[in-house]
């Protein structure tokens, strides 16, 4: 049987440079991603919180008054608190009290799937537990033991006596860390290995739940590796906030042989916890590497601007700038935009789901990925036909002739490629 969701209440400070509103409904969706129920929405203006309870003292008694009136358990703050907001709040409202940074740790916490993305997420919520031994809040992160737990939405009363918990969580830190560098040293030896296959590397990034996922699956459907047979592997896909946390990496052939990597980054959200943007700038290193980034966007979202600002932000934050990158509007036909549509060469609004659209979005992606591509004329002798049929597996021929010695064939190749066969180039 489902347990019933936990009602909470959703508070937020503003300021005259703040959007509160947008906040608060990004808040009540990660609230509804973690199997939650926003209630209600309580704001107050202030330029600063109060360094004792976040709100002020009328505001935290109204809070206290209306929890008991809707029968609300938990609390959920727009911003990270300091341990001592979170204590003192939880005593004047006899609730739960959880910030935002606790929130989305809970919400990747559950839904991490490989062994590295479970290490960086673990990492990350001890590193937020340390100084919050003495709150309620440590022990709904202590009870926790990974993806599939209960989260917030599991009830229950803990105990922890605090040298032992940080002595058990410092042992817990070190042995993670060693263990993520172990990982790290893996998967930079696939990273280069694909580098040194010169397949250009394209990186799909963006707001969480603006279709990332929809649109590689879209394209591995088409032209992935099994395409042809329909037994191509997608990645996972679904219509919520940090649906999948896992850098996916797919190799795309197109019809005229042209070949590139194409990456599926974690999702970004406003104020990513700090220990989150640092534990993954490992999964994003393949946007990091990237020779083009796609920066996908939810057009038909009236927020989708303050999302490409948090985009922006957070490959900041990352240290993910100075990258090509193609602003792709996705969901048009939500919006009720005409699409396919290209404005200049850096911006294309789409809808995922239509041919024509991905077709016009490969095509872009071609301009920019294959701009040094050079066309060459190759004379190729019979005595060297493995040469020619390499040529042929991995390019379509704009022209193909003969002589008494051997084949003269025009071609489009990188500049890598013009250079290893420049012996033969004509």
């Amino acid at each position: 049987m489902e347990n019933k969701r936990r009602r909470v209440f959703l508070v937020g400070l503003a300021n005259q440079k703040d959007n509160i509103e947008y906040e608060l409904e990004e808040l009540a969706n990660l609230a509804e991603a973690n199997h939650l129920e926003p209630v209600e929405s309580f704001t107050q203006m202030l330029e600063r919180p109060n360094p004792a309870t976040y709100f002020g003292k009328g505001k935290v008694a109204e809070l206290a008054d209306h929890a008991k009136t809707y029968d609300v358990d938990m609390i959920i703050a727009n911003d990270e608190l300091t341990p001592s907001q979170i204590r003192n709040l939880e005593q004047e409202t006899g609730t739960t009290v959880v910030d935002r940074t606790g929130l989305i740790l809970d919400i990747f916490a559950q839904r991490a799937q490989t062994k590295n993305a479970k290490l960086q997420v673990q990492l990350a919520r001890l590193q937020y537990q340390l100084p919050r031994l003495r709150t309620s809040m440590s022990i709904t992160l202590d009870q926790q033991t990974g993806a599939g737990g209960g989260g917030f939405t599991s009830r229950g009363a803990g105990e922890t006596k605090l040298e032992q918990s940080r002595r058990r969580i410092t042992k817990q830190m070190v042995h993670i860390r060693q263990e993520l560098a172990d990982i790290e040293k893996s998967e930079g030896t696939r990273s280069a290995q694909r580098q040194h296959n010169q397949l250009p590397n394209v990186a799909l990034v963006g707001y969480t739940n603006a279709g990332k996922s929809t649109i590689m699956n879209q394209l591995l459907h088409r032209f992935g590796v099994g395409a042809t047979s329909g037994t191509t592997k997608q990645v996972f896909e679904k219509d919520m906030l940090f649906a999948t946390l896992n850098t996916t990496v797919r190799q795309l052939t197109l019809p005229d042989k042209h070949q590139f990597l194409l990456s599926d980054t974690v999702g970004f959200v406003s104020k990513l916890p700090h220990n989150l943007i640092e534990a993954f700038k490992s999964t994003l290193s393949e946007a990091a590497n990237a020779d083009l980034l796609l920066n996908i966007v939810d057009i038909s979202d009236e927020n989708y601007q303050d999302m490409i600002h948090t985009t922006q932000e957070t490959l900041a934050q990352i240290g993910v700038s100075g990258r090509p990158m193609i602003t792709v509007f996705n969901k048009a036909d939500k919006a009720g935009l005409p699409f396919p549509e290209i404005t200049g060469d850096n911006t294309i609004t789409i809808s995922a789901l239509d041919t024509t659209s991905q077709d016009v979005l490969i095509d872009l992606i071609k301009k920019h990925i294959f701009k040094n591509d050079v066309v060459v004329k190759l004379h190729i002798p019979f005595t060297q036909g493995n040469i020619q049929a390499k040529l042929a597996a991995n390019h379509t021929f704009i022209s193909e002739n003969f002589d008494e010695s051997g084949t003269i064939i025009e071609v489009t190749l990188s500049p890598d490629e013009a250079h290893l066969y420049a012996p033969f180039i004509i």
